[in-house]
């Protein structure tokens, strides 16, 4: 799927890939949401984490506005630490229920909506995210934390039931 290259297909994309999770995301059972795969990951952890990301593209954006350093993908990490990362994340969002989540995960994407609503397309597509430390626009970003992250949910979670049938 080629990425968006405007505010109203970044915002059609959007919509359509968070009501396809949304969806699958109401056949999820509490008990099976919280049942850990081989990696320690529940359904639970990756709709934590997208929404967490989401959070963390938002963050991005403001720094680099700001003209402050902007730390991919957060302070003391680098990109070469994900694995890291996730598993810190995971344990900082041990506690956080199935509800919580799924609330999490709606809160941030009305909060990504509102930013890209809030954006005009040059401020989104005309040229890198300040901060960014790469070619990307504002709206590639927005993307890649909110709609990107939707499908690859949405795919985990199609799996994960298929697995657990």
């Amino acid at each position: 799927m080629p990425a968006a290259t405007n505010k109203a297909d970044l915002l059609a994309v959007t919509d359509k890939d968070f009501k396809k999770l949304e969806n699958v995301l109401e056949t999820v059972p509490p008990e099976i949401a919280l049942k850990k795969d081989a990696d320690d990951t529940s359904i639970k952890d990756v709709v934590g984490h997208r929404a967490h990301w989401i959070d963390l593209f938002l963050g991005w954006y403001v720094d680099g506005q700001a003209g402050r350093e902007v730390h991919f993908p957060a302070e003391g990490y680098k990109w070469s630490d994900l694995k890291r990362y996730n598993a810190d994340l995971r344990a900082k969002q041990a506690d956080l229920s199935w509800t919580e989540a799924r609330e999490m995960l709606t809160s941030r994407h009305r909060a990504l909506t509102g930013f890209i609503e809030g954006e005009t397309d040059k401020a989104l597509y005309g040229g890198p995210m300040k901060g960014g430390n790469n070619k990307w626009p504002a709206g590639r970003w927005a993307e890649a934390a909110g709609p990107s992250h939707y499908r690859s949910a949405a795919k985990y979670v199609r799996a994960r039931l298929r697995e657990l049938a």
